[in-house]
């Protein structure tokens, strides 16, 4: 989970002007520094502004390690976070999904926003295990409705809350919701594009529904198992979606046979 640990200075700290320059209470004392020290009057400034200058010194110290107490009280709580959601994981992965959605309960409260849409995404997960579907969605859409959740989550959860109810969503609004994400080059395309194809054909759009199709059978970053998928359904609706037959054929396990001007395919 990646965070910025870097405090943020505005323009103006440490006494600073908006440009940059001293404010007036630092020129003023920087002249009477340069007065005493051309008086050779150094003792009657230590003793006028020793005090001052050895309580700026402690403040500025303080800061700096309080600043350091915070990163690290940080950083061992994203730690404490990131153990917390890996072993909820591993009880997932154990088919005990009741004890990972208890497991990342607390993280709902006080969390970081990536530890939080994780630890929604394992509830959710729990949900659909137990057949409780509209309660997953309900998570999902609360992930992708999250302003500080990683974008890349956010989308990931908008596609799986419109799977979840892509049922009981009319395939416009289908439509509608993914458009943005229905993009060839976008990391969830295949996913939302498939599901935009299916919602497309339902509402009789055939032409659409195919060019989609196509445009996922044609995606060669994306699994081949929904490249095949894809492929079917594009050819069903009439819709060319091979480019290389020849190398379709080597990828399927089938080879050209010798001898045939025509390229016939036989199985290995």
């Amino acid at each position: 989970m990646a965070r910025n640990l870097t405090p943020s200075l505005s323009k103006g700290a440490s006494g600073n002007g908006p440009d940059g320059a001293p404010s007036p209470e630092d020129d003023i004392l920087i002249r009477e520094i340069d007065e005493a020290v051309r008086q050779d009057d150094a003792l009657n400034f230590v003793k006028k502004y020793g005090a001052a200058i050895l309580g700026l010194v402690i403040a500025g110290l303080a800061g700096l390690g309080g600043y350091l107490w915070w990163d690290a009280s940080r950083e061992s709580k994203l730690e404490t976070q990131s153990e917390t959601i890996i072993s909820a994981l591993d009880l997932a992965g154990a088919n005990d999904f009741k004890s990972a959605s208890e497991k990342v309960a607390p993280l709902l409260a006080d969390g970081s926003p990536a530890a939080r849409a994780a630890a929604r995404f394992i509830q959710a997960g729990a949900a659909l295990e137990a057949g409780k579907d509209a309660e997953a969605s309900k998570i999902y859409a609360a992930i992708a409705a999250d302003a500080e959740a990683p974008q890349a989550l956010r989308d990931l959860a908008l596609v799986r809350e419109v799977s979840v109810s892509f049922d009981q969503r009319k395939p416009a609004d289908v439509i509608a919701r993914l458009k943005p994400l229905a993009v060839p080059g976008h990391p969830l395309f295949g996913s939302a594009a498939e599901l935009t194809a299916m919602a497309q054909l339902e509402a009789g759009n055939r032409r659409e529904a195919g060019a989609l199709f196509a445009a996922i059978a044609k995606d060669e970053a994306l699994p081949e198992t929904l490249r095949s998928r894809a492929r079917q359904m594009a050819g069903l609706l009439g819709v060319d979606a091979i480019d290389d037959v020849t190398k379709l054929l080597k990828d399927e396990g089938v080879v050209a046979s010798e001898g045939d001007g025509e390229g016939a395919a036989l199985a290995e």
